[in-house]
């Protein structure tokens, strides 16, 4: 069922949003304040979610009406991979002792994250959108 990935979409974008205010803050650490306490939980529960994110985009396509077609199969792939590089450049940042709002204004630039990003976009509205609705009408009146 698509529900399962489009939270964990959710989530990895919920955390995106979080980092951009973050970014901005111009803090040296992630320690003391609201904000800075948070950002470690942030990127921990878009680690989570990032992890077996392809399969879990497999299985919302296949469960979805019309079936899939052999074009997905690259999709998963790319989607894998996408995930796979994101994930290491969380861990990283996660492996600071410091989080500043300068490392997650780079986190946030990096271009496996916005990968992932355009990726989760594109295949969120392929689900969320009706096949019957993407049908162009010919008729003329």
């Amino acid at each position: 069922m698509a529900t399962e990935f489009l939270k964990r979409c959710e989530v990895i974008e919920e955390c995106y949003e979080f980092l951009l205010a973050y970014a901005g803050q111009g803090l040296p650490s992630d320690e003391g304040g609201q904000r800075g306490g948070q950002v470690r939980n942030f990127l921990q529960r878009a680690a989570e979610a990032l992890t077996g994110l392809a399969e879990s985009c497999r299985r919302a396509v296949c469960n979805s009406d019309p079936p899939p077609s052999e074009q997905y199969e690259d999709f998963y792939s790319m989607l894998e991979r996408d995930a796979r590089d994101s994930l290491a450049v969380i861990h990283i940042v996660l492996a600071q002792p410091f989080i500043s709002s300068q490392l997650v204004d780079n986190l946030n630039a990096s271009s496996h994250l916005r990968a992932l990003l355009t990726d989760l976009f594109l295949i969120a509205e392929i689900l969320r959108t009706p096949a019957k609705s993407m049908v162009i009408s010919t008729d003329q009146e």
